[in-house]
């Protein structure tokens, strides 16, 4: 995952990564912070030009979703999309769109 922990950006080089997880904690505050607006442009951009699949966590809004779309990333996971889901429930999501609540 890009942006908590140890993670240097020379393993982006040294491992055979192909999907880079933008960290929610940038996602959250895109709106709010022009900092982490940018860093996460910097971070799309980066993992699109080394072909890699980059997955946005922490996706509650359509704020955040319209502006991770807008920069052409991959994937997104979070609240926006649905909410957690035991396995029945996924199988009704895939084959019609629609979730129950738990």
């Amino acid at each position: 995952m890009f942006g908590t922990g140890y993670s240097s950006l020379s393993y982006l080089a040294q491992f055979p990564i192909d999907v880079l997880k933008i960290d929610q904690s940038f996602v959250q505050a895109v709106g709010s912070l022009a900092s982490n607006g940018i860093i996460i442009s910097a971070v799309i951009a980066m993992g699109n030009g080394l072909r890699q699949c980059v997955v946005a966590e922490g996706v509650e809004d359509r704020i955040q979703r319209d502006f991770l779309q807008s920069r052409h990333c991959d994937e997104g996971q979070g609240y926006f999309f649905s909410r957690p889901l035991v396995a029945e429930q996924f199988v009704t999501l895939l084959r019609t769109g629609i979730s129950k609540p738990v």
